[in-house]
């Protein structure tokens, strides 16, 4: 099986860690701990993604909101398709300060050439921080030249 193959529905977060969430994420210190089509979990640190006065970063929210919706785009488009987001917004309600938050990835809508998904970013005593919602696009995957 290739990175890019659709796993077997309980091999998930095996395929998302051999795919890999991309060099932005890794460097904000994203990291998977349950990946499926139906449920996705990423936790993040607040420590080097804060803005100057120390409060999490909305843009740092937003990363690891678009790392768990895109990726379980691309889990439910399989193989041959490629998801690519269109749209993205979000709301912030709390500032975490320290420790990690964790943002819980599920779909409101899987279609056949369109994904929507909400992510739900907590902090470490659970209280929700930022709620993002991004739409995936499905289109088939480029041929290689």
């Amino acid at each position: 099986m290739s990175a890019e193959s659709t796993p077997p529905a309980s091999d998930g977060l095996a395929w998302a860690t051999r795919r890999g969430m991309g060099a932005l994420a890794e460097k904000m210190g994203i990291e998977f701990t349950e990946f499926s089509i139906e449920r996705s979990v990423a936790t993040m640190p607040v420590e080097g993604n804060t803005q100057p006065v120390g409060l999490m970063h909305g843009g740092a929210y937003v990363v690891l909101g678009e790392s768990l919706g895109s990726m379980a785009a691309n889990l439910h488009a399989g193989p041959d398709r490629l998801a690519v987001g269109v749209d993205i917004n979000a709301t912030h309600t709390r500032s975490a300060t320290s420790g990690i938050v964790t943002g819980v990835c599920t779909p409101v809508h899987l279609g056949r050439s369109l994904t929507v998904h909400e992510i739900a970013v907590t902090d470490d005593q659970g209280r929700r921080c930022s709620t993002i919602r991004i739409t995936n696009m499905i289109k088939d995957r480029p041929a290689v030249a």
